[in-house]
This record gives structure tokens, sequence and C-alpha cells, in this order.
């Protein structure tokens, strides 16, 4: 195999380490987005208010159960049955008590999956 795959180590002249250590000592920017966002983290925020807001975080928070299959104040509730004791603040949004704007009560999941 080995006269088949004949491979051979370049011979590196003195001019060409010169010109390899210089680019490897400049910095260099990279013109990938970052994942996250410009301030460190996701970008979570988008055409939804602050009670959509807390209510995506309910659904991604898996301290309280899975969301498929079920509301999210019957997720809520539960939860609550279940001691997890999960925040009276999204269950005043869901039931409308709060008097802030209306959220939706299907998971953020609901139809994708």
């Amino acid at each position: 195999m080995k006269s088949f795959y004949r491979q051979r180590k370049k011979s590196s002249s003195a001019s060409g380490a010169g010109k390899a250590k210089a680019t490897s000592t400049s910095k260099s920017k990279s013109s990938k987005p970052s994942a996250l966002g410009s301030h460190g983290s996701f970008n979570l925020h988008g055409d939804y208010g602050r009670e959509e807001e807390m209510m995506r975080k309910f659904d991604m928070d898996m301290t309280y159960g899975p969301c498929l299959g079920m509301t999210r104040l019957q997720r809520w509730e539960r939860a609550h049955n279940l001691g997890l004791n999960p925040p009276r603040d999204i269950e005043h949004l869901l039931r409308g008590d709060s008097g802030g704007g209306n959220v939706g009560l299907e998971c953020l999941w609901d139809g994708c999956i």
C-alpha cells in the first residue's frame, strides 16, 4: 500500500517558515455569526410581549414535566398537584387574572412535533 499512496513531507524553505510564523501570530476576525446574541445570551425576544416570553420560558422548563399533548393551564395544574411549585404568575396569566395581554394556551411546541 505504501507504494500506491506515496506520501512525502513538503520541504519548507526558510522564507516559507517566516511567512507561516507571521500569519499565525496575526489576529484574524471570524466572519461567522455567533450562535449567541450580541450580549452573550440567546435572543429569546421576538414579536411578542413580556407575558408570552414568560409562557415560553415555562414551556422550556422541564422541571414541571413535558408539555406536549396538553394546554399550558393543564400542565400548570398537573405540576401544582404533583407539588412541583410552578410559578403563580403563570397561573394568573393563564387564567386571565393579571389584566395583562392575552397569552396563548397552547404550548410552544404545539403543532411542531
